[in-house]
């Protein structure tokens, strides 16, 4: 079966803006979003379609090898930022000189300006484009204790509506291919200001962690909205972007419930047209009050 690319439509508008002083340098390897594959339909028909890219990608930091994501890679590089800021592998991102992602060797170096990253507690891992991915290294719970998310911020329910029609009218890749998650960051009236696709759901919220790292943007102002489910991993992340509001589509596990109360997180479910469930952190949602 031949397979030939097809590039994507478009980029992400807020991704390639220029980094401030002391930055990495990072290469700009996109891979093609979607293949070109042939298919027989219902009618008996052979067709081409679109589907959803998948390629593995090594991260070396400081020649160690640590991971292989399996990923879409439209933003390879913010990827690789936020997988190291979400495992807190390193301190800073003034500590990263540069992420050189080179697709033919199916590998991204990442250089450090110490040199040597501490590493005792890194375990090599293959990592799926599945949704289960769990947590890479060290226990991330323990860093929870830590996080302080924003009492001030608010969030209304004409707000929730205008974010899930801008999601819902958005042009995007699992229109085309399926297959793929999608993961956003919003501000504080809704409108989006990054939006990532990736075969999982956890590569989509690392490269808009790596996004924002990069741009040293806080998270207290903002609501993020995935499409996948709210596990543990995905509530402890959007946790450690200090954003306070996190909104799915889906629905959640108990873990990811118990620590959205821990973190004092606003937990918002099954959003999807006018319909939600409210699970956590009420005391930042202006909803409307209920019909007699």
């Amino acid at each position: 079966m031949s397979i030939t690319p097809n590039r994507p439509r478009h980029q992400e508008e807020a991704i390639a803006t220029q980094p401030p002083p002391q930055q990495p340098q990072l290469t700009r390897a996109e891979r093609p979003a979607t293949v070109k594959v042939s298919a027989i339909n219902e009618l008996g028909a052979r067709i081409e379609t679109g589907i959803a890219g998948e390629y593995p990608l090594t991260i070396y930091l400081d020649k160690h090898e640590l991971v292989t994501l399996m990923t879409l890679g439209a933003h390879p590089e913010l990827l690789v930022l936020g997988f190291l800021r979400n495992q807190r592998l390193v301190g800073g991102i003034a500590d990263i000189a540069a992420v050189q992602v080179d697709w033919e060797a199916e590998a991204a170096a990442v250089t450090t300006r110490g040199g040597g990253a501490p590493l005792e507690h890194a375990e090599r891992r293959t990592v799926t484009s599945g949704c289960g991915q769990g947590t890479m290294f060290g226990d991330l719970m323990t860093h929870l204790d830590a996080v302080s998310l924003s009492a001030t911020a608010r969030l209304d329910e004409q707000t929730l509506f205008t974010l899930l029609d801008n999601i819902r009218r958005r042009d995007t890749l699992y229109k085309q291919a399926g297959a793929i998650h999608g993961c956003a960051l919003a501000d504080a009236r809704g409108e989006i200001i990054f939006f990532v696709e990736d075969v999982g759901r956890h590569n989509a919220v690392d490269t808009i962690a790596g996004a924002m790292w990069r741009q040293d943007m806080a998270g207290d102002d903002k609501i993020f909205y995935t499409t996948g489910r709210l596990t543990s991993e995905m509530v402890i992340k959007t946790a450690q972007m200090g954003i306070p509001i996190l909104i799915s589509r889906s629905g959640l596990t108990a873990m990811g419930y118990r620590i959205a109360r821990q973190t004092g997180m606003t937990l918002i479910g099954r959003a999807q047209g006018r319909h939600y469930l409210l699970f956590s952190g009420e005391e930042r949602f202006l909803g409307l009050p209920p019909e007699n």
